[in-house]
């Protein structure tokens, strides 16, 4: 677990409840004890050990690279913009910080640490920034002319972000409790990517029967305890409460080997019994 000193601020948001997130198919039954429950990791997990040379789970992304230097201590209290706060690296604001050329609105370049721990390291997963997202999006092909938006609305927009990425991280807990006994450092995550054009098998057959299609889709590597699992996460509009919790989910182990046909067997022979 990271112990920056970002864990000492309180949160301004009220916790994350797991049966208010998710399709009921992404909510399997939770055993008790929980991955990650313990406030310190078992001696032999991990996170404890220097990850080894040209391990892939050890690569960090280059978004994650100085990602503290952006992180307020206490980023309840508000954003701020930080665009003197530069890379120790190079002595120098990082690209993707700065401002786009003809920007409308200023942006907070402030980064929140997230819950979810990145694996090969005792550090978790940082947010990127409104200023990193504004442009992310336009290397999207997207075009700020073609919206209103304002600083405020960028400030919401990031926050539906994170509240979306801590709720799946949530839900994928609630299945790695299946395995708490063979793992129980907890899982970390290696690394997600986002396929918005690739409907999954589910979401697919669920289109057929007459329900809405995702808005978008992500699939989360994690490692759990030295071996890679694969998560299918469809996102689904929702309602948008005053957590910023904006999306529907539906969380569940990619059929990629024999255990999660197992597991996911398991909890719909619970549902079904239960």
């Amino acid at each position: 677990m990271s112990h920056h000193p970002v864990k000492a601020c309180a949160s301004s948001h009220e916790p994350l409840k797991g049966g208010e997130m998710g399709l009921t198919e992404s909510t399997p039954a939770q055993p008790s004890p929980t991955p990650n429950e313990s406030a310190e990791p078992p001696p032999g997990c991990p996170m404890h050990h220097k990850a080894p040379q040209g391990d892939p789970s050890s690569a960090v992304p280059e978004h994650q690279l100085g990602a503290y230097n952006f992180v307020s201590q206490c980023p309840s209290q508000g954003a701020t913009t930080q665009s003197n706060v530069v890379d120790p690296r190079n002595m120098e604001i990082p690209a993707s910080q700065l401002p786009a050329k003809d920007q409308p609105i200023t942006l907070s370049t402030e980064r929140v640490e997230s819950s979810i721990p990145r694996a090969g390291s005792s550090e978790q997963w940082v947010y990127p920034s409104e200023q990193m997202f504004w442009n992310a999006m336009l290397k999207k092909g997207w075009r700020w002319k073609d919206d209103d938006l304002s600083s405020a609305d960028m400030t919401n927009i990031i926050k539906i972000h994170n509240t979306n990425n801590e709720q799946t991280w949530t839900e994928i807990l609630k299945w790695e409790a299946l395995h708490v006994k063979e793992c129980p450092c907890g899982p970390s995550l290696i690394r997600f990517s986002g396929r918005p054009h690739d409907l999954s098998p589910r979401a697919r057959i669920r289109s057929w029967m007459g329900y809405e299609l995702p808005f978008d889709r992500h699939d989360w590597i994690i490692e759990r305890c030295g071996r890679e699992v694969r998560y299918v996460v469809d996102f689904y509009d929702g309602p948008l409460s005053p957590s910023f919790s904006f999306s529907t989910l539906d969380v569940r182990p990619a059929l990629d080997s024999p255990q999660a046909f197992w597991d996911r067997a398991r909890i719909a022979w619970l549902r079904w019994t239960s």
